[in-house]
């Protein structure tokens, strides 16, 4: 028992720190590469290794007849809207805010679910967004005036988050059967890809990608730690306990601006504090609503 709550509480620790590290990931990257260069071979290489582990050493079935629409619809809007708008917005939002505006997905998904599963709208849901968006825009003040920020780049990153809770919400609401979480990631990651690949090729400027080492580390890291193992450790945690395990996103942003900090040398402030406490707040009552 005891080495279970300590493989629980290292999981989470670990899951926070790599989720959170996507976003100081995705600006370094972006410094060498157009978003989509950055992105798009992602997508493939982490469906490759996934799609080989379901079908190949686990020797899981394949998707069949409506399976491969709910696969394409989820990942044109888990892969190809969510993680096609953050990277743009990215381009003009620091690595902190980036992690702090991920960590509101639970918020974002909550409120959605109440119309489109028709449930009551609860005071408690509404003010939960209100804190985690006023929790953006405290943190977000001054960053904006020293140029760490646009408004145009936060309500991207934002909108991003909304529709990566239409699809968290559509995968919840479609029916699976048997088929393997491994199988369903890896196709609709491929399937994500597939979506920008003509985006890519349209706005694709030799002039603007410098395949670097930062770019080559980005991309592992985010293949890899992030992709792969980020999830890994999410599914497990899910696994045991939903609730508790949705817990852990309150790391997020601790860790975020922390990383951002050491990596990208984004100032710290009073207002940061008084953001991360904000969004904190309001991820706390959803999780507690959800309880």
């Amino acid at each position: 028992m005891q080495n279970r709550r300590i493989q629980l509480i290292l999981a989470g620790i670990i899951f926070a720190f790599l989720w959170a590290s996507a976003a100081a990931a995705t600006k370094i990257g972006l410094g060498a590469v157009q978003p989509f260069v950055l992105f798009v071979p992602r997508f493939f290489l982490a469906a490759g290794i996934m799609l080989f582990v379901s079908h190949v050493l686990l020797k899981k079935r394949l998707p069949k007849g409506k399976e491969w629409v709910q696969t394409a619809v989820y990942g044109l809007f888990n892969v190809s809207l969510y993680l096609g708008i953050y990277v743009v917005g990215m381009m003009e939002v620091s690595a902190g805010l980036g992690a702090l505006a991920t960590a509101t997905n639970p918020v974002f998904i909550s409120l959605i679910s109440t119309f489109w599963l028709r449930k009551p709208l609860r005071p408690v849901t509404v003010l939960s967004l209100v804190l985690c968006l006023a929790g953006i825009g405290v943190a977000a003040w001054p960053l904006l005036a020293d140029s760490y920020a646009t408004p145009m780049g936060l309500g991207l990153v934002l909108f991003s988050m909304v529709t990566y809770s239409v699809g968290a919400i559509y995968f919840s609401v479609s029916k699976w059967d048997d088929l393997h979480i491994f199988t369903i990631n890896g196709w609709q990651t491929l399937f994500g890809g597939i979506f920008l690949l003509p985006l890519m090729v349209v706005w694709y400027d030799p002039a603007k990608n410098d395949f670097n080492l930062a770019w080559l580390l980005s991309t592992i890291w985010l293949v890899g730690p992030v992709s792969i193992v980020a999830v890994l450790l999410w599914l497990f945690l899910l696994k045991d306990n939903p609730v508790r395990a949705s817990f852990w996103l309150f790391l997020c942003p601790v860790f975020g601006f922390a990383i951002s900090s050491v990596l990208m040398h984004e100032p710290l402030s009073f207002y940061t504090l008084a953001g991360i406490l904000l969004v904190v707040g309001g991820l706390y009552m959803v999780q507690r609503l959800r309880k």
